[in-house]
């Protein structure tokens, strides 16, 4: 299985997908979702979950920045700014100690405070659909795919400060 994305190819995540782009939430975060699409999924998929994060935030902030954990995905196209539109389950980023549970829903894009940091979207074909709720905790997600996961992709992308 691979992803595929003009955004996550390992090399610059383009400006618009994080804090140089022009969409912004209610709260100043840039909130346009990168686009990807799946290819050679393994025999058996019946959804896809994904995570987005950012391993070199623990310096600056103590932890892994998560910018967006789904589930439930049946396409293999993922366009720009599904996460607006999502028609498969969100759960909260990173942001959820300082906008809240509700608020904190779907993708947050990239704002890398101090350097360049490198971005990490992981997507798990799964044997099924998960019992999972919107705004599910990452460690729920981690739980429910136990067990379920056929294969994982990786796609990584920097993002300039």
């Amino acid at each position: 299985m691979k992803i595929v994305s003009e955004a996550m190819n390992g090399g610059m995540i383009p400006d618009k997908y994080g804090k140089h782009g022009e969409l912004k939430d209610g709260f100043g975060n840039p909130c346009l979702s990168v686009p990807f699409k799946i290819e050679d999924a393994p025999a058996g998929t019946v959804s896809y979950a994904l995570v987005l994060d950012d391993i070199d935030s623990v310096p600056v902030c103590g932890f892994v920045w998560i910018h967006w954990i789904a589930a439930n995905i049946k396409s293999t196209d993922i366009p720009e700014g599904a996460s607006a539109n999502a028609d498969f389950v969100q759960g909260v980023n990173s942001c959820f100690g300082s906008n809240g549970r509700e608020n904190s829903v779907g993708y947050i894009g990239m704002a890398p405070p101090n350097e360049p940091h490198v971005y990490t979207l992981k997507v798990y074909a799964l044997d099924c659909e998960l019992d999972l709720e919107r705004g599910f905790f990452y460690n729920e997600l981690m739980h429910a795919m136990e067990g379920h996961v056929l294969a994982v992709a990786e796609a990584p992308g920097t993002y300039n400060n």
